[in-house]
């Protein structure tokens, strides 16, 4: 599960001399780390990490992702301090206003996914504009995760496949995995085939819980606001000297 901690760097050119993942998921983790070790207030290590998604997002791109999955903000962390919140909100709608338009000379297509009723207008318009924006990139396809919690994910599904039960409009018995799949927020896209975390901490945190069922786990010491492309593609590296047997024994 460890990674090479700060060590795993590579580069474009070696990374593309082999077989890269179709989509990775990302927890970006370490920003309040990061401005604690300085003496900030955590909003500016939130907004040191944006300079992580974008180098991320360029690298993914150059390697050849087809998907880029970002955990952005999760439903827990609307417990945290309200003033947080806020500013975290407020760094979604300037990042949309200055990466918009690159974004979708880039050719990268953004969509957002999770519990968007609970955002302010203001955020919910800017991820309108976004989504808009690059709605026709080819590219590589960016999926931000904000106010999502997987766990909810999962209930909401078992909820509504309940309900076409009661209606008669399914058995039970034909619920299978191909079915439940189908009513997550991810259905239109590949599971995910590697999961960086960063910051050091081995968990999951409530997400892509039954997305992740098989994906290779890639855990970096370096803080999320230090993570660049180079990091992005030594976990590249990583994940190609993999052995992914999906459950199975090789003959």
């Amino acid at each position: 599960m460890n990674g090479q901690g700060n060590e795993a760097t590579a580069s474009l050119e070696v990374v593309r001399q082999g077989e890269v993942p179709r989509h990775v998921a990302v927890i970006m983790d370490g920003n309040g780390r990061w401005a604690r070790q300085r003496g900030l207030p955590r909003s500016e290590g939130h907004r040191a990490g944006m300079t992580a998604v974008r180098e991320t997002i360029e690298g993914a791109a150059e390697a050849g992702v087809s998907h880029l999955t970002l955990y952005a903000f999760s439903h827990e962390n609307w417990s945290r301090p309200p003033t947080e919140v806020e500013a975290l909100m407020g760094l979604l709608e300037e990042y949309v206003r200055s990466q918009r338009d690159e974004l979708a000379q880039h050719g990268i297509r953004v969509t957002v996914f999770g519990d968007l009723t609970r955002l302010p207008e203001p955020a919910r318009h800017a991820i309108a504009e976004l989504e808009t924006s690059t709605a026709e990139g080819t590219t590589l396809d960016v999926h931000l995760a904000i106010s999502y919690g997987s766990r909810a994910e999962i209930v909401d599904v078992a909820r509504a496949l309940a309900r076409r039960c009661v209606r008669g409009e399914l058995r039970p018995e034909e619920i299978d995995a191909r079915r439940f799949a189908a009513g997550l927020l991810t259905r239109d896209w590949p599971d995910p085939d590697l999961l960086i975390r960063t910051s050091g901490e081995q968990r999951i945190s409530n997400f892509l819980l039954w997305q992740l069922a098989y994906a290779e786990i890639f855990v970096t010491d370096v803080l999320w606001p230090d993570f660049t492309r180079e990091h992005l593609f030594g976990a590249f590296l990583e994940y190609r000297g993999r052995d992914r047997r999906f459950g199975l024994v090789k003959a």
